[in-house]
């Protein structure tokens, strides 16, 4: 991760202040994360301008997503892993990143026990949040409070209006919604494989990542060849059906970008029984390639739905179908060419 220091607990962590931190689940890292994030960079490089030295900019983050702890009878499906979320903000330049563990111990935590945590280990300056925002046992460390604590233990706090989305507030597909850019809004459009949509609010494709799993051959033995891609069980799969998408293949000399279309669901004609996401790769391999990518790391952006899932009558429907899908994405894609896109490497995702 270019540039950013991690740590797994706050207590392990020693940054010598000034920092400026801002605290939260930040599932997605979507656009009005993405703003807040921004306003710390600019604020550092003010804050660095007018003392004469680095200052340091941080992001800490919680896992298990406290919802997972305090509601265990709620499935609650993640956006982006916690690793990826300090990536995707290193990507925007923050220096420190700190994946907290979510505990009931944490939970427990007053807003002064954890605050002097914070100015402890991280050199706290200011804490950036919006305006909803609250820390400590019951949510009782609300912004009043927060900076009553600062001028306890000398650190400010910035309040950023969160961002609206323009497309709701104009009428859009989630009109008559709270308009407020939030998480649960983009679960939704993924949840009704509106993939589009939801890289509009995350300001990128949705992505998907894991590692390639042997599957039961049948891709490869109608000639289509798929990568099975065995994902985080908590991750949030888009609905089922077929996608045009975008597919990341991590290798020693950095990652390679292909087109591909993208089945997400059970494969009802072939009466499969578990969830699956399977990417056929067009125009893989390339010429002097090996064509094995069982056990390797690869990541899917899902860039539009083409169809939902379903069950035909025979395989040799099915084949057709897929073909048909495929000719459909390839479609698709030089419209995205032609528009200026390219399969490249967006940023925040690297490979172990």
């Amino acid at each position: 991760m270019t540039g950013m220091r991690t740590f797994d607990e706050l207590r392990k962590a020693q940054i010598d202040g000034p920092t400026l931190l801002t605290i939260g689940n930040f599932d997605g890292i979507h656009r009005g994360h993405q703003a807040l994030l921004l306003h710390i960079q600019r604020l550092a490089t003010q804050m660095a301008a007018a003392c004469g030295a680095p200052v340091n900019t941080a992001i800490l983050t919680f896992d298990p997503h406290p919802v997972q702890v305090l509601r265990p009878d709620l499935p609650h499906f993640l956006l982006t892993t916690p690793m990826e979320r300090l990536e995707l903000a290193a990507a925007f330049g923050l220096t420190h990143g700190v994946i907290h563990p979510f505990n009931l111990e944490t939970a427990q935590l007053t807003p002064h026990a954890f605050v002097e945590l914070l100015k402890q280990h991280l050199g706290l300056a200011v804490l950036v949040v919006g305006p909803d925002f609250a820390l400590g046992r019951n949510r009782a460390g609300d912004i009043a409070t927060l900076r009553a604590l600062g001028d306890e233990f000398h650190f400010t706090v910035e309040v950023i209006e969160p961002v609206i989305d323009g497309e709701q507030a104009a009428g859009g597909e989630l009109a008559g919604v709270d308009k407020i850019m939030r998480s649960s809004h983009i679960r939704e459009l993924l949840r009704a494989g509106a993939v589009d949509r939801a890289a509009a609010l995350l300001g990128r494709p949705y992505r998907v990542s894991g590692i390639v799993e042997h599957g039961d051959q049948r891709g490869r033995q109608v000639g289509i060849p798929t990568a099975n891609l065995r994902t985080a069980p908590d991750k949030l799969l888009p609905a089922d059906g077929v996608y045009a998408t975008r597919t990341l293949l991590a290798g020693f000399d950095g990652v390679q970008s292909f087109y591909s279309a993208t089945n997400v669901g059970v494969r009802p004609t072939v009466d499969g029984l578990h969830r699956r996401v399977e990417a056929h790769i067009l125009d893989f391999p390339p010429p002097g390639q090996v064509d094995d990518l069982y056990g390797r790391a690869l990541a899917v952006d899902f860039l539009f739905r083409l169809r939902g899932e379903k069950r035909f009558a025979n395989v040799a429907d099915l084949v057709t179908q897929i073909h048909a899908d495929v000719a459909q994405a390839r479609a698709l894609f030089a419209d995205y060419a032609r528009a200026g896109e390219t399969p490249a490497r967006p940023a925040g995702w690297r490979h172990s």
